[in-house]
């Protein structure tokens, strides 16, 4: 086997894997030879026995000598129904006992799988680093021989939920062509003291066994972190085992892989027995039982909960961690979801698809291929049989924004809820052309009247402060409106002040947007970061004043525009629902006077120059 093999980047075919499994093949083969040679022996040596009997004319013994034998019990007759209830005590007490212990693994052959390596996609780092450890598995053999090194014995996917770590983990198994050992940590919890280790040992034991028996074997359990956290005492409550026993076991059984087998240690026994009698020069050598050749891939979600002996070397050498899918990657899955799923042409544009993958940051592939589904669901009920873009968008609002429901709402409260919605979109349109604006409504939605989705134009990691006390500008635009237009807020702006206060604590104690530099993430605790701003008199002064100043911009600014105000308001309480360009086009068509800020055509990147600069109005604010 070449070095170069474990370098490369595609997987080995060529493996010492595939060599061990031969191997075994032929031992399986050989053993069962040796055995049919005993039985045809056995069988030839009595038909020549009876044909010798025949010749001298003595029936009665060649049909003896042709007779299978016969196992009796003398003696037994009066006892046997007693012997009988008692194995059948036995049976129905001890027999549940015994499988209480036994692996709660599900094995699953390569062919079974159904994916491979070529089935992940939008996540190519990850797969190339799990492409570099299978190699390792599949030629450990050189990696220990050859070059003195000791493969990895396992690896830990950590990711948020939906991101594809079980997904990886079949693929890997299906590549490597090796049995796949699933187990979920929850199957290992019993009530019975002890059963959890018992089933944790039988879980590796059986590992080993398939490693030896097919040349490899990869494990996989899923969310570790319920019977790996980290050990915080020394005994269990409530009469089970406790988090340190169950640990303990896991972290020995990590390091079983060099058990060596039931035979192994007969013929251990044997050769210790026979060199008591042999002087220490004659002696017979024990060889070392040859380690077995098991990857065990570990899943959370909280890596940061488990034991740090478990992420030790030796035990979980790496962590991979599967993040969610980048933009490209977003397009990757999409492409790939969509050529299996029946879909209309528009939705082929690579215009259309790039559009889907920017507006769906954050998803995972689970959440895409979701979001697909339902789509399919909305294609069912207009009446079609391919999925559509317009199916893709009312999948995409319900699942951000909830299902319509409707609500009986007086014909103030309507105009209210409309006012407030349009203050926010006013306001985003005017001072954040960084946004855009999605989805105007007044609509119920959970339990939300009314709402205005905007997002990044562009996918975005970090935000500046100037971008900060725009979304914060954008939270008081509901409220501001009300004011200006009915003279009093209602208790509709709850949520905005909620989210308005949250991020303007975060610009004081977390960012550094503030009069101090102190970081409240520095001091452990247990009170939340926000929590912590507002406990403190001069953080919590610093929160009003940022907050008050935004305000006081709002107003200055809606009041020099409430046109636009009252023109997606009017509109809102007769469509309902504004959609994506329908909010510029209704912003658009109003004259807001020189200093308005002019939504960008559709596809364009915003001009800065037209953003309102909101210290021009206050000239104290300009220093």
């Amino acid at each position: 086997m070449e070095l170069a093999s474990l370098a490369q980047s595609g997987v080995s075919r060529r493996s010492d894997v595939t060599e061990a499994r031969e191997r075994a093949r032929q031992r399986r083969w050989r053993r069962l030879a040796v055995l049919l040679g005993v039985v045809a022996a056995w069988a030839v040596t009595r038909a020549v026995l009876a044909t010798v009997y025949l010749a001298d004319g003595r029936r009665a013994a060649a049909r003896s000598v042709l007779a299978l034998p016969r196992l009796s019990l003398p003696g037994l007759g009066p006892y046997a129904p007693a012997l009988l209830l008692t194995l059948l005590l036995v049976a129905v007490i001890g027999g549940p006992m015994l499988l209480m212990g036994r692996s709660p693994h599900v094995l699953y052959r390569p062919e079974e799988m159904g994916i491979g390596l070529g089935d992940v996609v939008g996540a190519d780092a990850v797969v190339e680093e799990a492409v570099k450890t299978l190699n390792l598995f599949l030629n450990h053999r050189v990696l220990r021989e050859e070059m003195g090194g000791n493969p990895r014995r396992g690896v830990l996917f950590e990711g948020p939920p939906g991101t594809g770590k079980t997904y990886i983990a079949k693929a890997l198994a299906a590549e490597a062509g090796v049995p796949f050992l699933f187990v979920s940590s929850s199957a290992f919890q019993s009530m019975y003291y002890g059963q959890t280790n018992r089933k944790i040992r039988s879980y590796f034991k059986a590992l080993r066994s398939a490693a030896r028996r097919e040349g490899g074997a990869i494990g996989f359990i899923e969310e570790i972190d319920a019977i790996g956290s980290a050990r915080t005492g020394m005994s269990g409550g409530g009469g089970r085992e406790g988090v340190v026993g169950v640990v303990n076991e896991l972290l020995i059984q990590l390091q079983s892989f060099d058990h060596p087998t039931g035979w192994q240690r007969a013929r251990g026994v044997l050769v210790d027995s026979v060199n008591r009698w042999l002087p220490a020069d004659r002696r017979i050598v024990k060889r070392a039982p040859e380690p077995a050749n098991v990857l065990v891939i570990g899943a959370t979600n909280r890596a940061g909960d488990l034991d740090p002996a478990l992420l030790r070397p030796g035990r979980f050498d790496r962590t991979i961690s599967v993040d969610l899918p980048s933009r490209s990657g977003r397009r990757q899955i999409l492409d790939y979801y969509l050529a299996r799923k029946a879909h209309e042409a528009d939705l082929d544009d690579p215009d259309r698809r790039d559009a889907l993958a920017a507006t769906t940051f954050g998803y995972s592939p689970v959440m895409l291929e979701r979001l697909l589904d339902e789509a399919l669901v909305w294609a069912l009920r207009r009446g079609g049989h391919e999925l559509g873009w317009e199916d893709v968008q009312r999948a995409k609002m319900t699942a951000e924004l909830g299902l319509a429901q409707p609500a009986t709402l007086t014909e103030r409260e309507r105009r209210t809820v409309a006012t407030h919605e349009a203050g926010h979109a006013t306001v985003a349109w005017m001072v954040a052309p960084e946004r855009k604006l999605e989805v105007l409504s007044i609509v119920k939605r959970r339990s939300s009247l009314g709402l205005l989705a905007h997002s990044e134009r562009e996918e975005r990691w970090t935000a500046t402060q100037s971008e900060v006390e725009n979304l914060i500008r954008i939270a008081f635009g509901g409220m501001v409106a009300e004011e200006l237009f009915f003279g009093e807020a209602s208790s509709g702006v709850a949520g905005d002040l909620k989210a308005a206060t949250e991020a303007a604590a975060r610009m004081v104690g977390s960012w550094g947007m503030g009069d101090t530099l102190v970081s409240v993430d520095a001091a452990p605790g247990p009170l939340h970061p926000v929590a912590r701003v507002l406990g403190d008199d001069g953080t919590a002064r610093q929160v009003e004043a940022i907050l008050e100043a935004a305000r006081d911009d709002v107003r200055r600014l809606l009041s020099a525009h409430p046109q636009l105000v009252a023109a997606l308001r009017d509109a809102l309480l007769e469509r309902d629902e504004l959609i994506g360009p329908e909010i510029g086009e209704v912003l658009a068509g109003v004259d807001p006077g020189p200093r308005s800020a002019r939504v960008p055509p559709a596809g364009h990147e915003p001009d800065p120059a037209p953003v309102i600069d909101l210290r021009e109005a206050d000239p104290e604010r300009q220093a």
